[in-house]
Parts: structure tokens; C-alpha cells; sequence
């Protein structure tokens, strides 16, 4: 599936769900909490919060807020009318210019 067509289904659940209705700050604030328990699980992985009586997260739900947080950053996209496809193409082609492979290795 094309990332232009998961951003169009992505956009008839919301609308179908009055989910539209949400500002875009909240949606924001949304994925920043989802993103930080992915960084929560990431903190327990590299040792830093083991030991010192936080809740170790499970892996198992790291898919999840993967997907979550991806989820959230689409709808910010619908809200702000950007085809996340398109945009990342443009994207793609100008890091390919200031990042060329370095072929003198």
C-alpha cells in the first residue's frame, strides 16, 4: 500500500468518527506522549532507568506505539494538508544532494 492511500483511509477514519474535530495542538501533545514511551523503552534499554524502581515497558507493545505515534503524525498531516508522500519524495531526492555516497572510502 502507497503511504498516499494509507493517508486517504487514514483520513475517512477520522472523518467517519468525528475524530477531525480535535485540534491539531492536541493531536501534537498526543504523539509527544506516545513518543516518549517509545524513548521510556529505549531508556530501559540502554540501562538508564534499570534498577532505580521504574516499570520496565514490555516490547511487545513497542509496535504499538510505533504505530500510535505514526498514526498521530498522519492525522497532523491531514490537518495541515500535506501528502506525506509527496513531501517525503521531495525530501528524499534533496538529502540524496547534500548526502552524496562517499565513494573515496
Amino acid at each position: 500500500m502507497e503511504l498516499k492511500e494509507i493517508q486517504e483511509r487514514f483520513y475517512n477514519f477520522l472523518e467517519k468518527r468525528n475524530w477531525l474535530e480535535f485540534s491539531a495542538n492536541d493531536v501534537l501533545l498526543h504523539l509527544y506522549e506516545e513518543l516518549s514511551e517509545i524513548g521510556n523503552y529505549l531508556l530501559f534499554k540502554s540501562n538508564y532507568k534499570d534498577d532505580v524502581g521504574h516499570k520496565r515497558p514490555e516490547k511487545k507493545e513497542l509496535p504499538r506505539e510505533f504505530a500510535q505515534s505514526f498514526s498521530l503524525f498522519l492525522q497532523l498531516c491531514i490537518y495541515m494538508k500535506i501528502d506525506l508522500e509527496d513531501a517525503w519524495h521531495e525530501e528524499i531526492e534533496r538529502m540524496k544532494e547534500r548526502f552524496p555516497i562517499d565513494t573515496q572510502k
